[in-house]
């Protein structure tokens, strides 16, 4: 049992190195890059950086799409309240709006009250 899981995660290793090894930089994203430019190596003449020639990775372009990163999931997106639509006036807390149409009005529970003498026995 134990050979075997030892050949799996060797199996598995090799794998994942294969998949590295062959991964196709053309699916990679495109990225503003380093700030290597050009510089090539001394000795053998190959390039110091993973894509030289292009620009850094800073400035405007980055900053834009820095602050725009999240706007797709933090912007606030209202449903259409079919109630509201009928408001004219909101005049704030505690005081009930003015809206277009027929007002509802709720008469109260009670009307008048009868007082009874207290008779301590």
């Amino acid at each position: 049992m134990k050979a075997s899981l030892s050949i799996y995660v060797i199996v598995a290793m090799a794998l994942f190195g294969a998949a590295v090894v062959f991964a196709n930089p053309a699916l990679l994203p495109q990225h503003p890059g380093y700030p290597m430019g050009k510089a090539t190596d001394p000795v053998n003449g190959q390039a110091l950086a993973n894509d030289p020639g292009r620009p850094a990775g800073g400035g405007e372009s980055a900053l834009g799409g820095a602050a725009a990163f999240d706007d797709r999931h933090v912007s606030q997106k209202l449903s259409i309240n079919d109630q509201n639509q009928r408001l004219l006036e909101k005049p704030g807390a505690g005081i009930l709006p003015k809206v277009q149409g027929p007002n509802i009005v709720i008469d109260p529970p009670v009307k008048e009250g009868t007082k009874v003498q207290a008779s301590p026995q």
